[in-house]
C-alpha cells in the first residue's frame, strides 16, 4: 500500500462510519427510548442512571472504524486490544455497525429495533457491563483493570504468524508498572514465526481527574522514551476530523506497510537484526465532539469528558437540550435509514465474515483451539515398587514431560512455558532438548539457551508473564507458567480478571471453551529455607480458593508420578485455573504411576500402606496431608506413632485435589458428607498436616460434621534462613509435633503416653541445639527413610 493516496470520497465514508459510532456510543450511554430522535427528545427517554465512559470513546471509534478500512483492503487477520477498557461503549457500537454483535445477540438486531435495545441493555439491569467485557464480541481483554492490554496483545501475536494485533493503549494504563515493562515484549517477538503487536498510543490527556504524565511530554522525550523501548513513533494529532481522518488512514498505511517489510526481510531474506516496529502515537482531545462545555465550565478536552458530559438530563431542561443537540450533530438521519439499518456510506469500510474485529476467530480462541499432543505418561513416570523407597526431584521429572510436549508441537508451534527467569532453577530445563528461551536482543558467546525462535518465555516480569500466557490462552494455545510459589502473589489481581473472565464466557454459548490457565509453583515454603523469610508464602492457594468454584482447581501432588498425572490432567482440561504446587528438591517417591492415577483421580484418599488400622477397624485417629512436605512429616510421624503406640490405630488420609474437601454443593470436586466422613469419620480426632495456612483448612471444612475434632498444622508465618527440617518445626509442622498433637487429642493418651510425649518434646529441644551447633538437621531426620 506504500505511497497510496486516500481520496476524499473515501475520508467522508470514514467520517460517516466515525460519526455513526458516535453517535451509537452517546445513545448507549444516555437514552432508554426514542433511538433515532424521531420525536422532541423528552426526559423519560433517558435513563434514570447514566454510566458509561465518553471520553475515550471517540479515539477507540476513531481506531475502530481505520482498522475495518486496512483489514478490507489487505484482507489482514487483525485482532484489536482495547487497554481503555472501560471504552465500552464505542466496540460495542463498532460491533453493532459490523454486525457481528447481531450474529452473537440476535434480538440486538441492525434495525431501529435492534438499536434501542442495543441502547437500554448498556449499563443496565439485567443487560450488558460498560466495559469492554466477555459479552462483547472480538474482546480478549476486559480492560477495567488497567496495566495488561500490550502483553495481551503480544502473547496473541506469538505463534499467530499471520496476525497483526492492534493494541490500544490509554495514557492512563501507560502509567501503570505493568504496561510499562510490557513494552520490553518486542525483545520476545519472533518476526519468522510470530505476528506483529502495532501499539497505538492513545493520548487524549486526561485520567479521571487528573493530568497524564505521557500525553505532558514534549514531543521530543516521548518519541526518546518509545526508541528506548525499541519502537519507531508515528504521529496523528489534531481536533479537525477529516484531517485526522486523512492522517490516521495514511500513517495506518505506513505503519503496515512496515510491518510487513520487517516480516518479509526475516522470512524471505533470514534477516536477524531486531525490527524496530512502529507504534502510532494518536492525539485527539478527550471526549471529542462532545459538548465543548457544561454549565459554564470546559468539558471537551478537560478530565470532565470522562465519564457522562451531561450529568442532570432527566431533570435539568438544559442539559436535555444539549443532549439532543449533541446527538443531532452526528446528523443520524444521514447515518441510518429510516428503518435504523446504517447507510451503504457507513458500512462501505467493512470488512467481511471473520475479517470484522467483532467476528474473528483469535477472540473467541475455542474455535482455533486444538487438543494438545500429551505424551503417555510411562516413557517419564519412575518405577516405585515399594513406597519410599526412592528419592527423585518432582519438577525435574515432569520436565521431561514437557520437553516431549515441545517437541510434539514444534510444527504447529501452539504450546508455550512461561516464568520468571526460573525455568531452570525450577529444575524444568529438559525443555530447552526441544526448544529454546525465545530472545531477539543481543547475544553473547556466555549465553546459552537462547533461540531467536525459542517457545520458553522468561521476562523478570511476573505480570508480563502472565498477560502474555492469558493472551496465547485465549487466542486458542496451551501453555503452563512455572513460578516461585512466593513471588506468584504479585499477579493476584491478574488471575482475579482471568477468572472473572472464565466465568462469565461460561454463561455464552457462543464463546468456546479455551485451554485452562495452569500454575505451577514450586520452590515452595517448605524448601526455601536458603533464601529466607521473604520467599516464604504458600497463600496463592488461598486467594484462588476464594474464587468461582467452577473456575479454579488446587492440587498438591505428593511425589513425581502423582504431579506427572495432575499435570496430563490439568493441560488436557478447558476453561479453568489450575493451581500445581510441587518442590523440585528430592523427594520420597510414594506411589507408582497406576497408584498415583486412581489416587490422583480420587482427589483424596486412604493410603492404607501407611497407616496401623488396616482396615480392620475404625481408627483411632486421621493423620491428614496435603502437599510433599507435609506427607513426608506424616509418614514419618505415622511410622513413630507405630514403634511407639503399637496398638493405637492411625489411618493416614492424603489430599491431592483441595476442592474435595469442601461440600459437593459448593464445588463441583466437593466430597458428599458421606463420603467425606468415610475418610475422616464422624468422631475420630483427625491432625491435618497441611501445606499452607490452617485456616484455610477449617474454612473448607467447617461444615462438616467432624469438624470439631479437626486440628491443621501449617505455615504460621515463621520464617528464617535456616535447615529444612527447621522450618517445619519453627511452624509446628513437624512429625514430632504430630505425635504430640495425637497424643493431646486421643482419649486415654495423655496419661498412657506421657512419656511418649516427652521423648518428642526431648527430640525437638536437642534439634535447636544441634542445628546451632553444627548447621544441618538431626541425623535421625537428614537421613530417615520409610520402613513399610
Amino acid at each position: 500500500m506504500a505511497g497510496r493516496t486516500i481520496t476524499d470520497d473515501e475520508l467522508r465514508a470514514l467520517d460517516a462510519h466515525w460519526r455513526a459510532a458516535n453517535y451509537l456510543a452517546v445513545g448507549q450511554i444516555y437514552l432508554l427510548a426514542n433511538p433515532l430522535l424521531t420525536e422532541p427528545l423528552r426526559p423519560e427517554h433517558v435513563k434514570p442512571r447514566l454510566l458509561g465512559h465518553w471520553g475515550t470513546s471517540p479515539g477507540l471509534n476513531l481506531v475502530y472504524t481505520h482498522l475495518n478500512r486496512v483489514i478490507r483492503e489487505r484482507d489482514q487477520n487483525t485482532l484489536a486490544v482495547w487497554g481503555p477498557g472501560h471504552g465500552g461503549p464505542a466496540v460495542v457500537a463498532n460491533s453493532w455497525l459490523e454486525g457481528s454483535y447481531s450474529e452473537v445477540y440476535p434480538d440486538v438486531s441492525r434495525d431501529a429495533a435492534g438499536m434501542a435495545r442495543l441502547f437500554k441493555q448498556f449499563s443496565f439491569p439485567g443487560g450488558v457491563p460498560s466495559h469492554v467485557a466477555p459479552e462483547t464480541p472480538g474482546s480478549i481483554h476486559e480492560g477495567g483493570e488497567l496495566g495488561y492490554a500490550l502483553s495481551h496483545a503480544y502473547g496473541a501475536a506469538f505463534d499467530n504468524p499471520n496476525l497483526v494485533v492492534a493494541c490500544v493503549i490509554g495514557d492512563g494504563e501507560a502509567e501503570t508498572g505493568p504496561l510499562a515493562a510490557s513494552w520490553h515484549s518486542n525483545k520476545f517477538l519472533d518476526p519468522v514465526h510470530d505476528g506483529a503487536v502495532l501499539p497505538i498510543l492513545h493520548l487524549n490527556g486526561y485520567k479521571i481527574a487528573n493530568p497524564t504524565v505521557l500525553a505532558r511530554l514534549p514531543e521530543a522525550e516521548l518519541d526518546e522514551l518509545l526508541r528506548g523501548y525499541g519502537h519507531e513513533p508515528l504521529h496523528v494529532t489534531g481536533d479537525n476530523p477529516l484531517t485526522v481522518h486523512r492522517a490516521m488512514a495514511e500513517t495506518l498505511d505506513t505503519a503496515l506497510d512496515e510491518i510487513a517489510a520487517y516480516q518479509r526481510a526475516a522470512r524471505e531474506d533470514g534477516a536477524t537484526e531486531r525490527p524496530r516496529w512502529p507504534v502510532i502515537v494518536l492525539r485527539t482531545p478527550k471526549g471529542w465532539t462532545g459538548p465543548a462545555e457544561v454549565d459554564g465550565v470546559p468539558v471537551e478536552n478537560t478530565w470532565r469528558a470522562h465519564q457522562v458530559p451531561l450529568s442532570a438530563v432527566r431533570d435539568n431542561p438544559g442539559h436535555l437540550r444539549a443532549l439532543e443537540t449533541w446527538l443531532k450533530s452526528y446528523r443520524p438521519d444521514e447515518l441510518f435509514d429510516d428503518d435504523g439499518r446504517p447507510t451503504e456510506r457507513v458500512l462501505s469500510c467493512l470488512p467481511a465474515g471473520d475479517r470484522r474485529l467483532g467476528a474473528t476467530p483469535y477472540a473467541n480462541g475455542g474455535r482455533l483451539l486444538r487438543a494438545l499432543p500429551l505424551p503417555e505418561l510411562e516413557r517419564f513416570a519412575v518405577p516405585v515398587d515399594k513406597p519410599g523407597a526412592s528419592v527423585h526431584e518432582p519438577t525435574k521429572v515432569l520436565g521431561r514431560m514437557l520437553g516431549a510436549v515441545m517437541e510434539a508441537t514444534a510444527a504447529r508451534r501452539d504450546f508455550r512455558l512461561v516464568g520468571p527467569d526460573e525455568t531452570a532453577s525450577n529444575r524444568l530445563d529438559a525443555v530447552y532438548g526441544a526448544t529454546g528461551k525465545a530472545w531477539q536482543a543481543e547475544t553473547l558467546a556466555v549465553d546459552e539457551n537462547l533461540d531467536r525462535h525459542g517457545r520458553v518465555l522468561e521476562i523478570l516480569s511476573e505480570h508480563t508473564c502472565q498477560g502474555w500466557l492469558e493472551g496465547y490462552l485465549l487466542t486458542g494455545r496451551h501453555g503452563l507458567f512455572s513460578c516461585y510459589e512466593a513471588f506468584v502473589h504479585i499477579v493476584d489481581s491478574m488471575v482475579n480478571q482471568h477468572i472473572k473472565w472464565l466465568r462469565t464466557t461460561g454463561d455464552l454459548g457462543w464463546r468456546r471453551p479455551i485451554a485452562s490457565l495452569n500454575y505451577l509453583l514450586t520452590s515452595h515454603v517448605w524448601r526455601q529455607d536458603h533464601n529466607g523469610f521473604s520467599h516464604q508464602d504458600p497463600g496463592f492457594v488461598d486467594h484462588v480458593m476464594n474464587k468461582s468454584p467452577e473456575a479454579v482447581r488446587v492440587y498438591l501432588p505428593p511425589d513425581a508420578n502423582t504431579l506427572l498425572s495432575v499435570a496430563e490432567h490439568c493441560l488436557a482440561s478447558r476453561d479453568y485455573v489450575n493451581v500445581v504446587v510441587a518442590g523440585k528438591q528430592p523427594c520420597f517417591d510414594w506411589l507408582s504411576l497406576d497408584e498415583a492415577r486412581v489416587h490422583c483421580a480420587r482427589g483424596a484418599g486412604i493410603w492404607d500402606w501407611a497407616g496401623s488400622s488396616r482396615g480392620v477397624r475404625e481408627p483411632d485417629v486421621v493423620l491428614a496431608c496435603a502437599g510433599d512436605v507435609p506427607t513426608q512429616e506424616v509418614l514419618a510421624a505415622a511410622q513413630l506413632l507405630r514403634r511407639h503406640l503399637p496398638h493405637l490405630a492411625v489411618r493416614v488420609v492424603n489430599v491431592v485435589d483441595l476442592a474435595r474437601l469442601l461440600p459437593h454443593d459448593e464445588h463441583p470436586h466437593g466430597m458428599t458428607d458421606a463420603e467425606y466422613d468415610s475418610l475422616f469419620t464422624r468422631t475420630a480426632p483427625v491432625i491435618f498436616a497441611y501445606h499452607g495456612y490452617p485456616w484455610l483448612i477449617h474454612r473448607l471444612a467447617y461444615r462438616r460434621s467432624g469438624h470439631a475434632n479437626l486440628h491443621v498444622r501449617g505455615y504460621k508465618e515463621i520464617g528464617t534462613t535456616t535447615t529444612p527440617f527447621d522450618m517445619v518445626l519453627r511452624n509446628d509442622l513437624d512429625r514430632y509435633r504430630l505425635v504430640m498433637d495425637v497424643i493431646d487429642r486421643v482419649p486415654q493418651l495423655s496419661v498412657r503416653a506421657a512419656q511418649v510425649r516427652q521423648e518428642m518434646e526431648d527430640v525437638r529441644t536437642r534439634h535447636h541445639a544441634w542445628i546451632r551447633e553444627h548447621g544441618t538437621d538431626l541425623p535421625e531426620v537428614a537421613e530417615w527413610t520409610w520402613e513399610g
